[in-house]
């Protein structure tokens, strides 16, 4: 027993370090037999856990899908998120190789990576085996949006040397084959667990993203892998396991995991006592005299949040358990401030703390410092287990809306026909929105922003669409470069590595 927990607690340490030489030295350890290997279920639950670095919160690679876009801003407010310029340099598409969030979020992924590959070795059930090729594909797929190339190692390879690099056309077919091997051996559920319908939602993804992931710069979408996008969708939809939960902040609340009708995919956070970083999609956006204290950091963008209309649920409100504790709404924060009772809520200064729709890459204004933007609650916040670090809400990885939107996206791209105008009228009907009289590509990119802002797909999303180098608000003028990130500075000791043009 002692030996399980102590290779499971090192699996996972390995998986969060990821692949520096002291990790291949342990690789080395592990995958050639010099540690017991324990209990497989075990192993596999490092590499569930291993996700949380990189996926939960708001600190690894989702930071990497929202401020670079036009959903998210950093803004320094005087001395405070300076952080050398790391926040600014997102949003204004300035990063190089040594840029901090950039070389944490390929570290991390790829230490999914490597803690999936790794369970392989120690004879997994069928059913286990497919769980960590999907986790490993998953983390693969974040490898190649964000880096275009994905490092890799086979079970059991020979650590002394440089890992082998796969390129886009290899990689995204790699994925395609993989997943598709793998979904007869997944489970139906639980959907905080590796099961078919994830793995259906991924299969998707690397189809629709396939024209993009190959030419960034002109995507191209095959009419024949638009037509896989759209059976996949049938398959989950006529499954008639999902609907579209009735108040959308359900999807995300602390209990969402008996709320919420969409959630195909999830992180398993338990509150209080096991999960991962929820709580920061909360505290760094609230001012230091909210409920809880804030960081008084992240906001959205006014252009952003005039994308919504006033009757649209997705804007946010009131939220029973939340609003009537503190004071504080789910979804967009704008204007004054209140508590729990209706009283106004003052600044550090003893102004009335009112967010305003103005704000900068750079706050100098003594009396704007604390107010700038409009602050963002995606998740519902948790106060019985907020506190401890530990939140109750399951993380969402993938949802039904996207399965919904996905299809549409594939019809609209090929004139296949079908209702794709009909099944997003159908989910801004749920969601309170007024029904679109036509659609087209760019009332779509909209739809996705209203749908899944703040859930870490916004740059996908903008560089498929054709969108990513546009300037907008706060971001102006911009590279080809930037549409993928530079391979860290620390990685490029493998020689199979070719670093992207333009770094």
């Amino acid at each position: 027993m002692k030996n399980k927990y102590i290779t499971a607690l090192m699996i996972l340490t390995i998986a969060l370090s990821g692949c520096t030489k002291l990790d291949e030295k342990l690789n080395g350890q592990i995958g050639n037999g010099g540690i017991n290997s324990g209990n497989v279920a075990d192993l596999l639950n490092g590499s569930y856990k291993a996700m949380r670095s990189p996926y939960q919160g708001p600190f690894g690679f989702w930071s990497l899908q929202e401020f670079p876009s036009d959903e998210a801003i950093v803004p320094t407010r005087g001395g405070d998120w300076d952080d050398n310029g790391a926040w600014r340099a997102l949003h204004l598409h300035r990063w190089e190789a040594d840029h901090t969030r950039v070389s944490s979020s390929f570290r991390d992924l790829n230490g999914v990576s490597y803690a999936s590959t790794n369970v392989l070795l120690y004879k997994p059930t069928p059913t286990q085996a497919a769980e960590a090729r999907f986790l490993r594909a998953f983390a693969q797929f974040s490898i190649l949006d964000g880096w275009g190339q994905v490092p890799y190692r086979e079970p059991g390879e020979d650590v002394s040397l440089p890992s082998k690099v796969r390129k886009a056309p290899e990689e995204i077919a790699y994925l395609i084959a993989e997943l598709t091997a793998i979904i007869p051996s997944l489970t139906d559920g639980p959907n905080y667990l590796a099961n078919k319908d994830a793995a259906k939602m991924l299969l998707m993804k690397c189809y629709l993203n396939k024209g993009a992931f190959l030419n960034r710069a002109a995507p191209a979408f095959d009419v024949t892998e638009m037509a896989k996008v759209i059976a996949l969708a049938d398959e989950i939809i006529n499954s008639g396991k999902y609907k579209l939960t009735p108040n959308y902040f359900d999807n995300f609340a602390p209990n969402n995991d008996k709320l919420s009708t969409e959630n195909v995919f999830t992180a398993q956070n338990i509150g209080g006592s096991d999960g991962g970083d929820v709580k920061s999609m909360w505290v760094p956006p609230l001012h230091y005299n909210q409920n809880p204290n804030g960081n008084n950091g992240f906001t959205t963008l006014s252009d952003f949040y005039k994308k919504f209309e006033a009757s649209d649920q997705r804007i946010g409100g009131a939220y029973a358990g939340m609003t009537n504790i503190s004071g504080v709404k789910v979804g967009f924060l704008i204007g004054q401030q209140y508590d729990q009772n209706g009283t106004i809520i003052k600044d550090r200064r003893n102004n009335n703390l009112i967010f305003t729709p103005e704000v900068s890459n750079i706050e100098t204004d003594p009396s704007h410092l604390e107010v700038a933007g409009i602050r963002v609650i995606k998740y519902p916040i948790d106060y019985v287990n907020g506190s401890t670090g530990k939140a109750d809400n399951d993380w969402v990885y993938y949802r039904y809306a996207d399965v919904l939107l996905m299809k549409a996206e594939a019809q609209l791209r090929t004139a296949l026909g079908g209702p794709a105008l009909i099944i997003v009228n159908a989910l801004r009907a749920v969601r309170g929105a007024s029904a679109l009289g036509s659609l087209t590509l760019d009332n779509l990119l909209d739809e996705r922003g209203r749908e899944f802002f703040w859930e870490g797909v916004r740059r996908q999303d903008l560089i498929r669409f054709g969108k990513f180098l546009n300037p907008w608000q706060e971001k102006q003028v911009d590279d080809p470069r930037n549409l993928v990130f530079p391979i860290p500075d620390n990685q490029l000791s493998n020689p199979n590595y070719i670093q992207n043009p333009g770094y």
